[in-house]
C-alpha cells in the first residue's frame, strides 16, 4: 500500500493527528487550570451582587485584593479578574469537562443562567467534522458575535466607511473626530481635505449671511441698521485679518528659503499656488472696488486648484 502524501501544513496527516491529540490534552489541562484560578479568586473575593461587574468590584475594594493575588501567583490582574467572573457564571455542576474554558468564557455572556447552562450542553453541528461540538466561531455566533472584527488598518478603514455610508452619520462622526487636535492636524495635511474644509467654511458663511439678510428684510426691527453695520464691520475685519495672516506667514517662511534649492516639482507646486494667490488678490480687489463677487469658470477652477 502506497503511503499517503497528503499533508496538513508542514506535517503528514498521521503526524498532525498525533499533535492534535497531544495539544488536546494540553488544552484540557489549561481549561482545568483556568477554572482553578477562577475558583480560587472567587473564594478569596466573592462576586458582589450590587451594581455592574466593574462598579461593584471598585465599590467593595475587590480590585486591591485581586491585585495582591495577581502579584502572589504571578498571573496578570486582568486574567484573574476575567477567570473569576467566568467561574462565577459556571458553578462546578454546570461545567462541561470536554468543552474548552474559552467556550465557557464566551457563553458566559448569556445573561439567563438556565439558558446558559442548557446551551453549553447542546453544541451545534460542526460541518467539517460531522460531529456536534463547540468551536470559538460557533460560540461567538451563539451570543451574537459574528466573527472577529477588522484587524489591519485598511480593514478598519473599510469597516468605518461601511458604517458611515449615511451622510448624516458621516457628518456627525467627522465632526466628533475633528474635535481631536491630532486628528484635525493630520487631516489638514491632505490637500483635498483642507480645500473641502475651506470651501465649506466659505459656503457656510455665505449661507449664514444670506439667512441673516433675509431675516432682516422680513423684520421691521429698529435695530436692523445697527445689525447691518456690525455685520459689515465683521466682514471687513475678517478680510483684513486674512490678508494680514497671509503676509505674516509669508514674511516668516520666505526668508527660511535662503540657500535652499527646491526641486522642480516643489517649484511647480509653489508657482501654481502663487497663481492662485494672485488670482485671489485680483478677485478681492475687484470685489472691494465694484462690489462684484461673482467669479468666472476659469477663476473658479484656479481657486479650486484644478
Amino acid at each position: 500500500m502506497v503511503p499517503s502524501t497528503e499533508k496538513v501544513g508542514n506535517v503528514s496527516v498521521g503526524r498532525y493527528e498525533q499533535i492534535v491529540d497531544r495539544l488536546r490534552e494540553a488544552a484540557e489541562k489549561l481549561s482545568k487550570s483556568s477554572f482553578i484560578i477562577g475558583d480560587g479568586a472567587l473564594e478569596v473575593v466573592p462576586m458582589q451582587e450590587h451594581g455592574g461587574r466593574s462598579v461593584a468590584d471598585d465599590l467593595f475594594g475587590v480590585s486591591a485584593w485581586l491585585h495582591r493575588l495577581s502579584e502572589d501567583i504571578d498571573v496578570p490582574y486582568n486574567t484573574i479578574k476575567e477567570y473569576r467572573w467566568v467561574a462565577s457564571r459556571w458553578p462546578d455542576r454546570h461545567r462541561c469537562p470536554g468543552v474548552a474554558f474559552s467556550t465557557h468564557q464566551i457563553l458566559a455572556a448569556i445573561s439567563d443562567p438556565e439558558e446558559r447552562w442548557t446551551a453549553i450542553k447542546n453544541p451545534p453541528l460542526d460541518v467539517r467534522t460531522g460531529t456536534r461540538r463547540w468551536t470559538p466561531e460557533t460560540a461567538r455566533q451563539r451570543v451574537g458575535y459574528h466573527g472577529p472584527g477588522p484587524e489591519t488598518v485598511q480593514e478598519k478603514i473599510e469597516a468605518v466607511h461601511d458604517l458611515v455610508a449615511d451622510e448624516q452619520v458621516a457628518a456627525q462622526v467627522a465632526t466628533d473626530l475633528l474635535r481631536r487636535p491630532s486628528v484635525a492636524f493630520e487631516a489638514m495635511t491632505d490637500h483635498t481635505a483642507r480645500h473641502q474644509v475651506n470651501h465649506a467654511q466659505v459656503e457656510q458663511s455665505c449661507r449664514l449671511r444670506e439667512a441673516d439678510e433675509q431675516q432682516l428684510n422680513r423684520s421691521e426691527s429698529p435695530f436692523e441698521p445697527e445689525v447691518r453695520r456690525i455685520n459689515h464691520a465683521l466682514e471687513f475685519l475678517d478680510l483684513v485679518g486674512a490678508c494680514q495672516r497671509f503676509v505674516a506667514a509669508t514674511g516668516r517662511i520666505v526668508p527660511s528659503l535662503r540657500e535652499r534649492r527646491l526641486s522642480e516639482d516643489e517649484r511647480e507646486t509653489v508657482h501654481r499656488d502663487v497663481d492662485r494667490v494672485r488670482a485671489t488678490c485680483e478677485w478681492i480687489t475687484t470685489a472691494v472696488d465694484t462690489g462684484e463677487v461673482d467669479v468666472d469658470e476659469e477663476l473658479a477652477k484656479l481657486l479650486r486648484g484644478e
